[in-house]
């Protein structure tokens, strides 16, 4: 059995799809249904059993003997969240509870890290495992990942096989229940939509010009086929960024979902909020040398075509994956 926290949630729901195409069905599935598009994601999915998350432990537990690998993905994963108490109990404590399991009854598991924990940027953006106690994130999402991350590290007790994904700046179908945290696409495409026109955020950085803010946009595809990967090949242990490797420009998306939509680009610029300038990524970009050393080497899709088959297959039929 395989099992999937954050099931019903946009990376998650996306995974469980993946994993069925890869014939895989005997999967438990684990989060808690608090959004109508939650309850879609899994529409049409093959699964065993759908467990509430607050009961999942004692579940684990009591079926340790039958459960092959744990893919861990649920978290909150607001960005912009004012509630300490949320994120240590869902993210960082949740977390901790599921890996010493995991480590008592020798069960393989990979987590979902993120790019947030790497801040502005300003100590790099490697995953080499020296470096990332120093990193400094901007909110208390990153805050909460990167304080597993560090936890994680120092760990004598672990599972089997364990492996932290460091996602960076994911878009694709499945997430759209998330409301503000969904991705620029999804943003762009209903803005879009309703207005024939789209408003990116200014800069406020000497170095940037407008729209030239830039992101690791990587295809929800793509870091389902990463998590495979791992899972088949439980070979290195770490914790991995998983991202293109190429920054792409806010203004490069928004003119590939326009042209998605077979129209031209109209797109103006508007000041950045005050209260989100202090927390605001300017650049990410994931090196993933290590990735590729640990023997993934399929290619990322390019943005442009990634927002192609978002848009087409998914957005304009108003399909889940």
């Amino acid at each position: 059995m395989i099992v999937i926290t954050g099931a019903a949630g946009f990376i998650g729901s996306y995974l469980t799809g993946k994993l069925n195409k890869a014939g895989y069905t005997d999967l438990i599935l684990v989060d808690k249904i608090n959004h109508p598009w939650k309850q879609m994601n899994l529409r049409n999915k093959k699964y065993r059993e759908f467990i509430d998350r607050d009961h999942f432990f004692k579940w684990l537990i009591n079926h340790a003997s039958d459960v092959d690998f744990v893919f861990h993905l649920g978290a909150n994963t607001d960005t912009i969240g004012q509630e300490p108490d949320l994120y240590q109990q869902l993210n960082l404590m949740y977390s901790q509870r599921l890996w010493n399991i995991c480590s008592e009854i020798q069960v393989p598991l990979l987590y979902a890290s993120s790019a947030a924990t790497y801040g502005n940027g300003e100590e790099g953006f490697s995953d080499s495992h020296n470096k990332i106690p120093n990193l400094r994130p901007l909110n208390l999402y990153g805050w909460s990942k990167q304080d597993f991350d560090v936890w994680a590290l120092k760990q004598v007790h672990t599972p089997p096989f364990w492996a932290g994904m460091k996602f960076f700046n994911v878009y694709g179908p499945n997430e759209y229940h998330k409301d503000r945290m969904a991705s620029v696409v999804l943003h762009a495409y209903n803005i879009i939509k309703e207005n024939g026109k789209m408003e990116l955020f200014r800069s406020h950085h000497r170095d940037y010009k407008d729209g030239e803010q830039s992101r690791d946009f990587v295809f929800v595809d793509d870091i389902s086929d990463v998590m495979l990967f791992f899972m088949e090949n439980q070979k290195n242990k770490g914790i991995y960024n998983v991202g293109t490797g190429k920054a792409r420009s806010f203004l490069d998306l928004t003119i590939s979902v326009f042209k998605s939509m077979n129209l031209s680009p109209d797109i103006s610029f508007v000041d950045t909020p005050v209260d989100l300038r202090g927390r605001y990524q300017y650049f990410t970009e994931a090196e993933i040398q290590k990735l590729r050393n640990a023997g993934y080497n399929k290619p990322f899709t390019p943005l442009e075509e990634g927002v192609g088959i978002y848009v087409n297959e998914f957005l304009k039929r108003g399909n889940c994956f």
